[in-house]
């Protein structure tokens, strides 16, 4: 399994800055929230090891956003030179489709749609979200073909 971290500089990898797209690290929490809740539902075992916390704006990865919380609501530059090697192939298929979903969104609206799911609200602010409720909540969400 990979850090929260690894896959946070995956994301920011997918970033177009020169279509538009910015990453925030408000931004950047929401989508560690769904890649972890999609590859729970998925395949039944977190993309990565660290909690994700029921903070005041919506779920967050407190390693990672100590990590960048220098940029303050600015854009977070893509890292360069880093070895994505340790990501399998179903993992960044997997992040490439959250991105694809939910990268499109302000960061403002990403949290609006966390406020509105049931992870979050059901629990505490400060809190961990369960595996159990991000796995019973994101099986709800998939689309089977």
């Amino acid at each position: 399994m990979v850090s929260a971290l690894d896959i946070a500089k995956y994301l920011l990898t997918l970033v177009n800055e020169e279509e538009g797209d910015l990453m925030s690290n408000l931004k950047l929490q929401k989508l560690l929230y769904y890649a972890q809740g999609y590859h729970l539902a998925i395949y039944n075992e977190p993309l990565f090891y660290e909690e994700i916390r029921a903070w005041t704006y919506g779920p967050v990865v407190p390693e990672v956003y100590h990590a960048y919380k220098h940029h303050g609501r600015s854009a977070i530059p893509a890292p360069e030179g880093v070895d994505f090697s340790m990501l399998s192939q179903a993992a960044r298929k997997l992040i490439i489709e959250v991105y694809e979903e939910y990268g499109k969104y302000e960061a403002s609206v990403l949290m609006h749609f966390t406020h509105e799911e049931p992870p979050w609200q059901s629990t505490d602010r400060d809190a961990v979200i369960t595996h159990e409720k991000l796995t019973n909540y994101f099986k709800t969400q998939l689309v089977h073909a």
